[in-house]
């Protein structure tokens, strides 16, 4: 088998414009890796003939940017016209859009290819993937471990070198917690950063879309395709587009960080401490000042997070009602069996047990005791945020608790599914952009995440910091060895 797919994108570029491999190349050599490494059950639809055809289309083109030609994954709750899109739930096993999320349009106008759909939690609520219709994907790391979710296969195939790029989303973590658990680069941008436009609603004031990638530069580049306003999406932003690779390279000297108590609280693994106090000296070392303060209703942001992410999964999933499309019950005795009956067979136990807990809080008086009370709340953490950015550049702490643990651990406490987001669902109530790059192995060489958060719409200093504490510590991060984990 080549080993194309190892090299950078920059070194993949030269090669495609000097005609010494071609599209086709890389598209064959995807699908012969996503094959060869099934067993990661990192996808839940392969786009074979249609990304071959575009493949052969695209070697009658001259190269014009950097992503020219590039395999890519896209999570299977982001919309992909004429290709099965599920949300790794039964209610959708057989969903066929109609129409590309605008995210996909950008990629197709970059001319890259798109291979399939990769495995995630069911409407993207939970944090191991396991809540998936299909089965979980598995860490390439070890193969009995978690891959994270809910971008579980995402993370899986950048990690394993399936592909070189890959889509997420992020509502409470989804992109940067397997991003930390698989040992790659994930970001979760600014709300509004990207277009939800395509993308299939979980809750709506807190889902993102953002790039997951094997390095820091060209998780930047790849974030440069992706944003833009969409006249589609009212949320989406204004700001002007920049180049987010400008940064990259520079000095962290004079620069001035901050780590939250609660982030480096027992809470957190002892080994894992250890590992971000030593980056800690790292830039402390290269002139850098790291001091400790408080954020406040940190302790408190899952409790809120479950009030509001829950309240809104309920309003957008009660669109799934057996008739307009998805699932629909057999012969249904009324028109109350069809509604019932599609959807207790269509969703899943954590998605069903969402959307009770959701209705609940939005019912009658709850509405206002609950989820306008979690919003009031939400609004002081991002000032308390917004507060510490008047003195640092940077936030940073452990993106995880503790390393991917075993695909075998129990599933019967909800609040662990929350509990494992605690250190990054904050970024996402207070609509910043937050970052995970890998900075270290447990003992039993698991990879081990720091998160980066940054002020709203300075993506481009976080790539600084990433950026030099990735060259600094020059980490392997191919699994190569990984079988031998297991």
């Amino acid at each position: 088998m080549n080993k194309y797919l190892d090299k950078t994108i920059i070194e993949l570029n030269q090669l495609l414009k000097e005609k010494k491999i071609t599209p086709l190349d890389l598209v064959l050599e995807a699908f012969a890796r996503i094959e060869k490494e099934h067993e990661l059950n990192a996808f839940i639809t392969l786009n074979k003939e249609e990304a071959l055809k575009e493949a052969k289309k695209l070697e009658t083109m001259e190269v014009d940017n950097l992503l020219f030609g590039l395999p890519i994954a896209i999570k299977d709750n982001i919309l992909t016209k004429n290709l099965r899109t599920t949300c790794a739930s039964h209610m959708l096993d057989n969903f066929i859009p109609i129409y590309d999320a605008t995210v996909v349009e950008k990629i197709k106008e970059k001319h890259m290819i798109i291979i399939g759909k990769t495995n995630m939690d069911e409407f993207a609520m939970g944090s191991s993937s396991r809540t998936s219709y299909f089965g979980a994907p598995r860490n390439p790391w070890n193969k009995q471990k978690i891959a994270g979710g809910s971008s579980g296969g995402s993370a899986t195939t950048v990690a394993a070198r399936l592909l070189p790029l890959a889509l997420g989303s992020d509502t409470g973590g989804s992109i940067r917690q397997p991003a930390s658990y698989c040992g790659i680069v994930g970001m979760k941008p600014t709300y509004g950063r990207i277009s939800r436009y395509g993308l299939v609603a979980f809750a709506s004031s807190l889902d993102q879309i953002g790039p997951m990638t094997r390095n820091v530069y060209e998780n930047a580049l790849f974030l440069n395709s992706l944003v833009g306003k969409d006249e589609k999406d009212l949320t989406s932003s204004k700001k002007e587009r920049e180049d987010f690779t400008r940064k990259i390279g520079q000095e962290i000297k004079g620069m001035k960080f901050a780590i939250p108590n609660y982030f480096m609280s027992d809470i957190v693994t002892e080994e894992i401490r250890d590992r971000i106090k030593e980056v800690i000296q790292l830039l402390e070392k290269k002139g850098a000042t790291v001091d400790y303060i408080d954020i406040a209703y940190l302790e408190n942001a899952v409790t809120l997070y479950q009030i509001i992410a829950m309240g809104e999964a309920s309003s957008n999933l009660a669109r799934f009602d057996g008739i307009r499309y998805g699932h629909s019950k057999e012969n249904p005795k009324d028109i109350d069996d069809l509604y019932y009956g599609s959807r207790e067979e269509g969703f899943g136990e954590e998605v069903k047990r969402r959307i009770m807990v959701g209705s609940y809080i939005l019912s009658g008086d709850n509405a206002k005791k609950y989820y306008d009370k979690a919003l009031s709340i939400r609004s002081d953490i991002r000032t308390s945020f917004l507060k510490a950015f008047e003195k640092y550049d940077l936030i940073i702490g452990p993106t995880t608790t503790t390393t991917a643990y075993d695909l075998t651990d129990p599933m019967d406490d909800p609040l662990k599914t929350f509990l494992d987001d605690v250190l990054v669902i904050p970024v996402n109530m207070a609509g910043l952009p937050g970052l995970n790059v890998p900075v270290a192995f447990s003992k039993d060489h698991m990879p081990i995440g720091l998160h980066i958060i940054g002020k709203p719409f300075d993506e481009a200093t976080i790539y600084q910091l990433a950026s030099f504490i990735e060259k600094e510590l020059n980490l392997d991060l191919n699994p190569k060895g990984s079988d031998e984990n297991e």
